[in-house]
């Protein structure tokens, strides 16, 4: 009688790496191997499975239905994994160990140096490091393990889907004004702006491809009008600088401004204003990781203290 296959968490990773990149050299870089050591990890897991996980379509490399099978449980068994390593870590009770996090635009600039600052002070044992995500594909980088945790946007008028396996934190509710070069009397109080005024201006506004783009188009129709769109910009400092330079109107928060405070900029209150929610993503489960868990807390504490209640730049 021949024994059970034996699975083997490194070629399980591999396959999984595979499924996400999409080839054996992507599937190579990200996981520091040659594209051979990729390939000789899925023939050895095909010989102790028995059955061929991918096969060729042209030049690329594709899965077999028990391939995808597989894929589907190479990724529950490595969170698995993950989740039994935090567990017994746990144990201990103390908070050690790298910490990823993935960040974007404002918040890189607003909130992860005090946030990481802090937990130098307060978990010196937690080596946090960074890695800059799309805002869109946060929740994707945390689902692959790309990051352990990600700062991500959610919107009333385009919420963020919520993923199984993932949980969602609120960290911050911002409320949105518009933003355009001065054109008052320097120190006079913004004044309300009606759905009609607002129809008549011209906006700097970021693709409606994006999430970000969706919302304000969205709770702007909502609102009775379609925006006047002149310039789609993606990059939201790049929006600020093109609004302070006259171009157009556009949308902003108090973090987003910290992204450059010096630029003269007249703000615009909205009679029905649009707000969106800052959140981190983690993934989910019981029993999250010691640094995951004291990085929420120390977040949240800390965006308490900066952002509320929210001040007018």
């Amino acid at each position: 009688m021949s024994a059970s296959p034996r699975l083997n968490l490194t070629q399980l990773a591999t396959l999984r790496e595979l499924v996400r990149r999409g080839t054996l050299a992507a599937a190579a870089e990200h996981l520091g191997y040659t594209p051979g050591a990729v390939s000789q990890h899925i023939s050895s897991l095909e010989q102790a499975l028995g059955v061929p996980l991918v096969q060729r379509s042209g030049r690329q490399l594709v899965l077999t239905d028990a391939g995808r099978l597989m894929a589907d449980y190479a990724s529950r068994l490595l969170s698995l994994e993950a989740e039994a390593i935090a567990v017994t870590r746990s144990v201990e009770g103390g908070a050690a160990g790298p910490l990823v996090v993935g960040t974007w635009g404002s918040t890189a600039v607003g909130l992860l140096a005090p946030i990481v600052g802090r937990m130098a002070a307060e978990y010196p044992d937690v080596a946090v490091s960074s890695r800059e995500v799309d805002v869109d594909e946060a929740a994707g980088s945390v689902r692959h393990g790309d990051v352990d945790i990600a700062f991500g946007l959610d919107y009333a008028d385009a919420p963020m889907p919520r993923e199984p396996g993932l949980s969602v934190v609120q960290l911050h509710h911002e409320t949105f004004v518009v933003a355009a070069a001065p054109t008052e009397t320097p120190g006079r109080r913004p004044k309300v702006a009606t759905a009609e005024e607002l129809a008549a201006l011209s906006w700097i506004l970021a693709p409606e491809s994006s999430q970000f783009g969706r919302a304000v188009r969205a709770g702007f129709r909502r609102r009775g009008f379609e925006p006047r769109v002149l310039h789609e910009v993606t990059d939201t400092g790049a929006s600020l600088q093109l609004a302070a330079s006259g171009l157009g109107a556009t949308v902003m928060t108090d973090l987003m401004r910290r992204l450059n405070p010096t630029l003269a900029l007249a703000t615009l209150e909205m009679a029905d204003p649009l707000t969106r929610q800052i959140v981190l993503i983690t993934r989910g489960g019981p029993t999250p990781r010691e640094p995951v868990r004291v990085f929420v807390e120390v977040a949240q504490d800390l965006v308490a203290e900066m952002l509320r209640p929210e001040r007018r730049a």
